[in-house]
């Protein structure tokens, strides 16, 4: 290879940002914040940015389509356990605290928290990131310091994190599931206070809430990622939480129709 090649390879390997083929990654999707019709304030400014002084912030989700793997977990045995790989971006004007609660809800209607299972996140390290150059984080450690801001025009200053299930389709009597959506919170301290649902008397708090929709096209043991592919688009919505009580961070809540409401697509971003 002539040396003036090899040289120009270098220096434009030298010009891209660090992080850019991250970003650049046909296996992984990209979520920006959208504003939707329950927001209290506006997420961004008139031409399209984000507002710096909006009361509301939401944060950027990077992920990979959801993925099995089978590990031996102590006290357990052998497990096909799901997981959703993602990454964390602040455009926000300060760090923020991402305190995440991933639900999985399958087309039967079983609902189903994320899991710590440090065994299983190991083996989804040499699998995803054998050089342990991302530090991939679990629910709890991701919480333990502030996702630090990316300022504008700069490359992504990203947090990655792991998702994990071990209890999809454990019971064989039952189909497998082909269909199922991920709620992510705490990507956003949108809150909103909404009538509350007969025979309940207590109003209801609905977060704001990225929803992810995917479909499974093989078996419960067919362990590639190719079966399992997102449907687009991707949803901010302000969905039921369990809290009872308005202490609640950011603005205070107000009442709304009771309904889910899709977020609506900005005009730009």
């Amino acid at each position: 290879m002539p040396r003036w090649f090899t040289g120009a390879l270098l220096t434009l390997a030298a010009a891209v940002p660090i992080g850019l083929a991250w970003a650049a990654n046909p296996n992984e999707r990209e979520v920006k914040p959208q504003a939707n019709v329950q927001d209290q304030d506006n997420i961004f400014d008139k031409d399209g940015n984000y507002n710096p002084d909006s009361k509301i912030w939401a944060m950027e989700f990077r992920f990979k389509d959801p993925r099995l793997i089978t590990v031996d977990i102590p006290g357990r045995g052998r497990k096909v356990c799901w997981y959703l790989w993602y990454q964390v971006i602040n455009r926000t004007k300060e760090p923020r605290l991402f305190v995440p609660d991933f639900e999985l809800v399958t087309n039967h209607h079983s609902v189903h928290h994320d899991q710590v299972l440090p065994k299983v996140q190991e083996a989804i390290r040499k699998l995803e990131d054998p050089a342990d150059y991302l530090h991939i984080k679990n629910s709890v450690t991701i919480s333990a310091e502030p996702i630090p801001v990316t300022k504008p025009d700069s490359a992504p200053r990203s947090v990655t994190g792991v998702a994990i299930w071990d209890d999809i389709d454990t019971d064989l009597k039952k189909p497998a599931t082909t269909q199922f959506s991920i709620y992510v919170s705490g990507l956003s301290n949108g809150w909103a206070m909404t009538d509350p649902i007969p025979p309940e008397k207590e109003p209801v708090v609905r977060r704001k809430t990225l929803e992810l929709k995917f479909k499974r096209l093989g078996d419960r043991y067919y362990q590639d990622a190719r079966e399992v592919q997102f449907i687009s688009p991707a949803q901010w919505i302000y969905r039921g939480s369990s809290l009872k009580v308005p202490g609640l961070p950011g603005i205070t809540p107000k009442a709304d129709k009771p309904e889910e409401k899709p977020a609506d697509k900005p005009d730009a971003k």
